[in-house]
């Protein structure tokens, strides 16, 4: 039997954008269900007539909520999924099925929290998140969505419960986003899992609803987000901040008695505590992740492994991790086989493993680094040494960084967050001045990585950074990297972008009014044309525009068509929009 909310509890006030994608979804809440149950026939047509909870205010945040817990005779199965609409392919809910449990060697008893990272079924339909990607321009390029990948974040509790056959009471709460915000999902899961155990189905249907009724996740603006009787304030970082500061308040002066959690960050992990056993060498770590080599790190539980690999990836920021990486990985993974695979080259991925089985299967990858439980904060573990790949051999292998390579940079007491390239790619940008109304926008240059590395030479980072080593070699190695090419497109299009605003401002300083004076009929409906085609581009590819631009364009729009024979001007106004 299908669990319904309560009448009142409906999505509370919307925002313009809420509305707007809200009327674009156009799609009911269903019901609480258990995984493969059904609703009547005509229980589900009525629903659709009357409209039921709207869940447009939940899709920004969340794909769904599963429930998986362990079946004597399936193992672990998807017991929940809500809200019901969310669509799961049978490969993404075992996939789900496997990454939501610890491995049975890692014995987590009581309560564990970790991360994973699965891959998108293909062929999955455009779904809300693409309604929402207009936030993703004003995000830092290392929180923008991926589509083809999603994140799940667990909670899993394990207790001894004799009343059960197997003797324990295994289940795990998972949070299926698209959004890499760590942290934040993280905090919303201790708020919530705890008590979900204790009262089930009911407390989980009266959170989502709580999640329904949340602003939007618009980057830069502060955001007040109640749960279950718990308020969250938090702040969603924009490409515009300073790197490593955070924009948040913690204290003020005037105290809110109604906040009562405050997160400073949303998606950061604590990378000391992450990076303490192998401390020194992480500017080897943040090396081998700028360079995309393969990684694997071997922990004696998911929270171990996802954490740490999360911390690597983060550690290149404000760069963008762009190769593939897995928090936590399993051999039942549907990617398994193509990532253990010795016919080929390990690919460029970073692996998160706890099966004492890959110690094996992956003793051929170049860089493996092997770590025991992490410390409380404050506390100073035993640094790791780096050791030869050869003496990975036994299951029982001492915590180490394994692997033969040797660093470009000389060693620093600073992890080094940037390379300084970004001289040489801006002058790839043509002057403005060279940007005509009349003409289209004209080309980026080309990127001639020989051209760029005699750049090196006068103003390259060995000239005033105190690390020695050999840069050089560094950025020859950094240029062929899956991590360099994904900043350089990233980077090219923001460039491209820049160059059509550009264009589209120096449209608008133009005298419209004087130049169809002087052209033909013809000309001028082609003009028309162009423009409203470059004012459809400006608003799908999200550019760089001032509004006042935008609104400038269509008035010269309407004044040009209002210029010609009335014939002309009712067909104009009709195509497409001004």
């Amino acid at each position: 039997m299908a669990l319904r909310g309560p009448a009142g509890l409906g999505p509370g006030s919307r925002g313009p954008l809420d509305e707007a994608v809200a009327a674009a979804e156009g799609r009911e809440a269903p019901a609480l269900v258990a995984a493969g149950a059904t609703l009547e026939d005509d229980e589900e047509d009525d629903g659709r007539g009357r409209g039921l909870l709207r869940w447009d205010g939940f899709s920004a945040w969340l794909h769904c909520v599963c429930v998986v817990g362990f079946d004597l005779e399936l193992g672990q199965a998807v017991e929940v999924i809500y809200p019901q609409h969310s669509k799961l392919t049978d490969k993404e809910k075992t996939n789900i099925c496997y990454l939501s449990f610890p491995d049975s060697n890692s014995g987590c008893l009581g309560d564990t929290q970790f991360c994973f990272r699965f891959r998108q079924s293909s062929g999955r339909k455009v779904s809300l998140h693409c309604l929402l990607d207009q936030f993703d321009k004003d995000l830092p390029v290392y929180l923008k969505k991926d589509p083809a990948y999603f994140y799940g974040y667990v909670y899993f509790r394990q207790v001894r419960d004799k009343t059960l056959k197997r003797g324990y009471f295994q289940k795990s709460l998972v949070l299926i986003s698209k959004l890499p915000y760590i942290h934040f999902f993280h905090t919303v899961l201790k708020q919530i899992a705890p008590e979900y155990f204790e009262k089930n189905e009911p407390y989980l249907e009266a959170a989502c609803n709580d999640v329904d009724r949340w602003p939007a996740p618009v980057p830069g603006k502060t955001l007040h987000l109640p749960i279950m009787g718990v308020v969250m304030k938090v702040r969603i970082p924009t490409c515009y901040d300073k790197p490593g500061t955070t924009q948040i308040v913690q204290l003020t002066q005037q105290v809110d008695s109604h906040i009562s959690v405050i997160l400073p960050t949303v998606h950061e992990v604590d990378l000391f505590r992450c990076f303490c056993p192998v401390f020194l060498h992480s500017q080897m770590l943040w090396e081998l992740v700028l360079l995309g080599e393969p990684i694997v790190v071997m922990a004696p539980s998911p929270s171990e492994s996802s954490e740490t690999v999360l911390a690597l990836v983060n550690c290149i920021s404000p760069l963008k991790y762009f190769s593939d990486f897995r928090p936590y990985f399993t051999i039942h993974d549907s990617e398994f086989k193509e990532y253990t695979t010795r016919t080929q080259a390990p690919p460029s991925v970073i692996l998160g493993v706890t099966n004492p089985f890959f110690a094996k299967t992956l003793q051929h990858w170049p860089h493996i680094i092997r770590i025991g439980d992490l410390k409380p904060a404050g506390e100073i573990p035993k640094q790791v040494k780096v050791k030869k790949l050869k003496n990975l051999k036994t299951l029982d292998s001492k915590p180490g960084v394994y692997t033969s390579y040797k660093p470009y940079l000389n060693r620093d007491e600073e992890i080094i967050k940037q390379l300084q390239k970004e001289r040489y790619v801006a002058s790839l940008m043509p002057l403005q001045k060279s940007i005509s109304p009349w003409k289209s926008p004209p080309q980026l240059r080309q990127f001639l990585p020989e051209e760029f590395m005699k750049t090196l030479e006068k103003t390259g980072p060995q000239l005033t950074s105190r690390i020695k080593g050999d840069w050089i070699g560094l950025y020859r190695h950094f240029l062929k990297s899956p991590n360099f090419d994904g900043w350089f497109k990233t980077r090219r299009k923001e460039m491209t972008q820049k160059l059509e605003a550009l264009h589209l401002e120096a449209l608008c300083e133009e005298d419209l009014l004087l130049w169809i004076q002087k052209h033909t009929e013809v000309e001028i409906v082609d003009l028309v044309l162009k423009l409203k085609n470059k004012l459809l581009q400006a608003d799908r590819e999200h550019l760089p525009v001032k509004p006042d631009t935008m609104e400038k364009l269509r008035t010269h729009i309407d004044a040009i068509i209002l210029a010609l024979p009335e014939d002309l001007q009712g067909i104009l106004f009709k195509t497409g929009m001004t």
